[in-house]
């Protein structure tokens, strides 16, 4: 069995690659020479390689009792739980895609800490949320991320992906995002109420807290 490769390997390895200031090439044949790349080739060029870090940077919530979920929510966040039932809750985000929605657990879990039956019942639910988000006419397919770079609490992330609009399909999605017109609150919130409503039917539970 070959010995597995260390960071600093790897961060070797990935450094030799780099030219004379740092930077590693522009990856034409890869994402920039996709169709739906949001960004003109001309002029861009990758940041220099930092350094490797001595550690992980803390995330939020590694701590369990300095987690936010320990707190009381705030009435902001509270208005914008799409669903939620005594293990899970589902919230709006404001951004700028047809609905983007975050899955959470009740209690301190990350995703790799989940036990058994909660992760079990995470699967069903993503299957259902994305169900929902696709049955949405403005939606062409519904995105899941999970990232847990700056919180240690279990958050998958849901995006409906404008229908028929080829440029946004795929891992540019989010570039495209951010430039994109902000979605009417209404609008939004009509989008995320859909997803709510049918959790309620396929999974119990309360519905849009807006709609309460």
């Amino acid at each position: 069995m070959s010995q597995l490769e260390t960071a600093e390997e790897f961060h070797a390895r990935v450094a030799a690659a780099t030219d004379a200031e740092g930077r590693l090439p522009v990856s034409i044949e890869a994402m920039p020479g996709w169709d739906i790349f949001p960004f003109e080739l001309d002029g861009l060029r990758i940041k220099q390689l930092e350094p490797l870090q001595d550690a992980e940077p803390p995330r939020a919530g590694e701590d369990p009792a300095d987690c936010f979920c320990r707190q009381p929510m705030p009435p902001e966040q509270a208005a914008r739980v799409a669903w939620r039932n005594d293990r899970w809750l589902l919230a709006a985000l404001d951004m700028k895609l047809p609905v983007s929605l975050i899955l959470r657990p009740v209690e301190h879990f990350d995703i790799a800490d989940l036990p058994d039956d909660m992760a079990a019942e995470m699967g069903v639910l993503m299957v259902r949320v994305a169900a929902a988000v696709e049955e949405l006419p403005s939606v062409g397919r519904c995105h899941i991320g999970r990232y847990g770079d700056g919180g240690a609490h279990a958050h998958p992330f849901f995006f409906g992906r404008p229908a028929r609009m080829g440029q946004l399909r795929g891992s540019c999605l989010l570039d495209w995002e951010e430039n994109l017109p902000a979605v009417p609150d209404d609008v939004r919130l009509a989008n995320a109420g859909h997803v709510g409503r049918r959790l309620v039917e396929r999974a119990g539970g309360h519905g849009p807290a807006w709609e309460a």
